[in-house]
């Protein structure tokens, strides 16, 4: 199991420590981000790690990016992390660090529902809507959409909760351009995800995706693409409406959580090594039936 130290890069200044990703700088057009293997869940980070999570989540977003750089240009420079850290720490983070461009974030998730699950049918349960887009009557939980749908969210501070938004309200946040640009190029992309996924038995109930403008105000996909931290993904061969389908993802963990007594504020109970080893094990079934690749 990767601890927090075993990860630190020292040849480089630390620019940001996030939930599960730490970033260093290089110059002033890239820096390196190292995913770890720590986990969240309600926003508040786990004191265990998940083994191998990292590396499925870095590997995946790769993957990912591949399939749909015809769409939307990402943030990868492609280059070797040992051009940038020293030997000992490139083999230490290998498989798990990307150089990529430095950009401006947009101040928004952008979240894309297929199936109606988590906040979306609690939204739609006191209010048959989501984000303001009304929904019809009689849907069950895990129910399909009727179409998919784009509902935004604004990106809260470690510690805070996400909070969605309408389509009136991000349009405020970030202008009716970038809104439709990347309502668009959301959508797109969970279409063609969704039917690549869904050929290797793998339903992608909803994802979110996070975008940046580089200098001259091009748009790029950043961070991370249909991971199993910003996507629910279900097996078809068991997925039925009206319950809560068996999850590739931090799902399993938000479960366990669900039954401790805990207020969702820090400090997180203690994960049991039972509970750390099969959400590890997930992330690992979901990465090789995606991919057809094997984390070792």
């Amino acid at each position: 199991m990767n601890t927090r130290s075993q990860l630190d890069v020292q040849s480089l200044p630390l620019l940001h420590q996030g939930k599960v990703r730490d970033i260093y700088d290089i110059n002033p057009e890239k820096m390196l981000i190292v995913t770890t293997d720590r986990i969240s869940a309600f926003d508040v980070i786990m004191d265990e790690t998940i083994p191998y999570k990292g590396q499925v989540l870095n590997q995946m977003a790769k993957f990912w990016f591949e399939k749909i750089e015809d769409i939307v240009p990402n943030h990868l420079t492609h280059e070797k992390i040992s051009h940038f850290v020293t030997e000992d720490e490139a083999l230490r983070i290998e498989n798990r660090a990307v150089v990529v461009k430095k950009l401006t974030p947009i101040p928004i998730e952008a979240i894309v529902r297929g199936y109606l699950v988590g906040s979306g049918w609690k939204e739609y349960q006191k209010d048959q809507s989501i984000c303001d887009i009304e929904l019809p009557s009689g849907l069950k939980l895990a129910s399909q959409l009727p179409e998919t749908i784009f509902t935004p969210s604004n990106k809260a501070a470690v510690g805070t909760h996400d909070e969605n938004i309408s389509i009136p309200t991000c349009v405020k946040l970030i202008g009716q351009d970038l809104t439709d640009q990347i309502s668009k190029i959301s959508l797109e992309i969970y279409k063609v995800a969704y039917e690549i996924a869904l050929e290797k038995g793998i339903i992608i109930a909803d994802t979110k995706f996070e975008f940046g403008t580089d200098s001259n105000g091009k748009l790029f996909i950043m961070d991370e693409v249909l991971t199993p931290d910003s996507s629910r993904f279900w097996s078809k061969d068991s997925y039925q409406v009206g319950t809560s389908p068996h999850s590739f993802d931090k799902q399993f963990i938000r479960d366990w959580l669900e039954n401790q007594d805990w207020n969702k504020t820090p400090p997180p109970p203690k994960l049991p090594d039972n509970i750390i080893q099969k959400t590890s094990q997930k992330y690992l079934d979901i990465f090789e039936k995606l991919t057809g690749e094997i984390i070792s």
